[in-house]
């Protein structure tokens, strides 16, 4: 079973997750909803277990959310998080059908993710979301980090997509691959600003583009713990 497969997952698959683990009853919530590829199931969970490891509590904000997975997955991972607002300048008709779908399987998430169709510059940050984004294409990458860096809020970014035109390398491409110069330079731009920064990866079998760049501002007390490891 190829984790990094663009088919889609349908009601019939879910015989694919028999197990009890969470990520097999949110497999199934997934498969009965027959909206997403497995890739994007794999993805949002791997990005989601590690973000909550490090950063539990505080507002979600899912930003060039698509379906919106990588917003329910960290509530289900956090109760303590109030809401989460899934963003993306067009939203999936089957966005409901998928959210329906982990809903009932999870009823304490009702009423607690909410989707706005909108472009994510006009989304309002606050200090304490966890802002966070699972393949925002190319620069759209960069404009998560600007909101989020423009409240001190925590975020969590997985690169896609890399537009060498518009995103900066900081002059690194001469020593490392240029994909990697632009995630590095990312990384430094957070940590010039004052973040502690993580640097992490999901699996590769599951996407090339795999890695998981973290911040969190000092400072930032409410419900930041660093969770289990």
């Amino acid at each position: 079973m190829k984790k990094s497969s663009k088919n889609r997952l349908t009601p019939r698959q879910q015989e694919l997750f028999p197990g009890d683990t969470l990520f097999d009853k949110i497999a199934r919530a997934v498969c009965r909803a027959g909206t997403l590829p497995r890739k994007e199931l794999h993805e949002a969970w791997e990005m989601a277990k590690r973000v909550r490891r490090r950063y539990r509590g505080g507002r979600i904000l899912d930003l060039a959310c698509g379906h919106g997975l990588l917003a329910h997955i960290m509530l289900i991972l956090d109760d303590s998080s109030p809401t989460a607002i899934a963003v993306d300048k067009n939203i999936p008709l089957s966005a409901d059908k998928l959210s329906g779908a982990l809903t009932d399987a999870w009823p304490r998430l009702k009423d607690k993710v909410l989707y706005k169709q909108m472009d994510i510059r006009d989304i309002t940050v606050l200090p304490d979301d966890i802002v966070v984004s699972a393949h925002a294409c190319g620069p759209l990458t960069d404009l998560v980090m600007d909101k989020a860096m423009e409240r001190h809020a925590r975020v969590a970014v997985l690169p896609c997509c890399h537009d060498l035109k518009k995103s900066s390398t900081a002059g690194l491409e001469g020593w490392m691959e240029n994909t990697l110069a632009v995630d590095t330079a990312r990384a430094m731009r957070l940590r010039a600003s004052g973040y502690k920064i993580v640097t992490q990866t999901i699996p590769c079998e599951i996407t090339p583009k795999n890695r998981l760049l973290m911040g969190e501002y000092p400072g930032h007390t409410a419900s930041s713990s660093a969770g289990p490891s």
